[in-house]
């Protein structure tokens, strides 16, 4: 059967190096990644005469949910191409909405696919030292209103998605530590391809 598979976790947990890594390390893997599309979502906020904040009002009300509407319109098309589509995004509130997975798993099914989520889990300082290090500029805001940004993250593991009759549907990937990231990549692939 063939799977989406969504690497999801709060920013800088790590979710592109494990969603590339995943992707070579599988087979018939198409790979997506939501950042892709910040070239288009910097032009909307020029056009628009707005300063480039991906955690302003302007990017919630006309931004954020379009990028995913986008990404996963990608990514199943992707699904009539190919066994496997990874999308590389956080899915942070659509994880959590139990209405949004539902309807995104309807999707799936007509496409005679299933959904996989893959939460990725590392400590909240290594996530703020990763993200010193990657000097991106979508990050320059949470740096410098960290405590009021962390507040708003949730690094719980969405457990709500584990469905105990399936094997595969929720794994967790820890990435903490180089050691974590290794058997973690290893237990994935062996679940996934299972």
């Amino acid at each position: 059967m063939k799977k989406l598979i969504l690497v999801t976790s709060p920013p800088a947990c790590g979710k592109t190096f494990v969603s590339k890594e995943l992707s070579k390390a599988l087979k018939h893997v198409v790979y997506l990644d939501k950042d892709t599309l910040i070239l288009l979502s910097k032009q909307i906020f020029k056009v628009a005469g707005e300063e480039y904040n991906r955690s302003s009002d302007f990017f919630e009300e006309n931004i954020r949910n379009y990028e995913y509407e986008a990404i996963v319109a990608l990514a199943l098309e992707a699904l009539d191409y190919d066994d496997i589509t990874l999308i590389n995004a956080p899915f942070t509130r659509e994880i959590r909405d139990k209405a949004y997975m539902k309807g995104l798993k309807e999707k799936l099914k007509e496409k005679n696919a299933r959904l996989v989520v893959i939460w990725v889990e590392t400590s909240i300082e290594v996530c703020k030292q990763r993200m010193i290090r990657r000097n991106s500029d979508r990050d320059t805001w949470k740096l410098e209103h960290w405590d009021e940004y962390i507040a708003s993250c949730n690094f719980n593991i969405p457990t709500e998605l584990d469905d105990t009759e399936v094997v595969d549907d929720l794994l967790i990937f820890k990435n903490s530590s180089d050691e974590e990231f290794a058997n973690s990549l290893k237990e994935c692939v062996k679940q996934l391809e299972e």
